[in-house]
């Protein structure tokens, strides 16, 4: 039986920076992922502080950039809600102005459309004839995926799902 290769650990501060920058390079991220990772490769509590606000003055690090980025990308690829994109940053523990600032990027006649196309499709695959049912499965799908329940009741007012 083969044993699992374990990761070599980092100790040099210096290959710990080059390596996140280039980690942080690669796509935006979190301090909080950042963080996780350079803990990962086995650094000290002191030299991951220090990588890190070495990141952000060098701009590698940006939270407010990540919040944008996370938000819009979320919300164009995977159709998710406020609710449910406010919820992912918080596990990423961006701080709560960020946050806000991030969900204002999302212009909001896109996200009457894309919770529009996502109950029309989800509405053609449901086998529920019974209209309330219907509203209630559509209502509920949509709730999963992060969108707020006064927007779901208007969409669904408004549309003959």
């Amino acid at each position: 039986m083969d044993t699992p290769i374990k990761p070599v650990k980092i100790i040099d501060p210096k290959v710990g920076l080059t390596k996140a920058e280039h980690y942080c390079a690669y796509q935006e991220r979190s301090q909080q992922e950042t963080r996780s990772k350079l803990y990962d490769w086995g650094l000290y509590p002191k030299d991951v502080e220090q990588i890190i606000s070495n990141l952000i003055e060098n701009n590698f690090l940006n939270e407010e950039r990540f919040a944008k980025t996370y938000a819009k990308s979320k919300f164009n690829q995977k159709g998710w809600g406020r609710i449910k994109i406010k919820q992912g940053l918080k596990l990423k523990k961006v701080p709560d102005v960020l946050i806000r600032k991030a969900l204002l990027t999302i212009d909001g006649n896109d996200y009457l459309e894309t919770l529009k196309h996502i109950l029309q499709k989800k509405a053609a695959l449901l086998k529920e004839k019974e209209g309330y049912k219907r509203h209630y499965k559509l209502q509920q799908y949509a709730m999963g995926r992060g969108y707020e329940s006064d927007v779901i009741a208007e969409v669904l007012k408004c549309s003959s799902l």
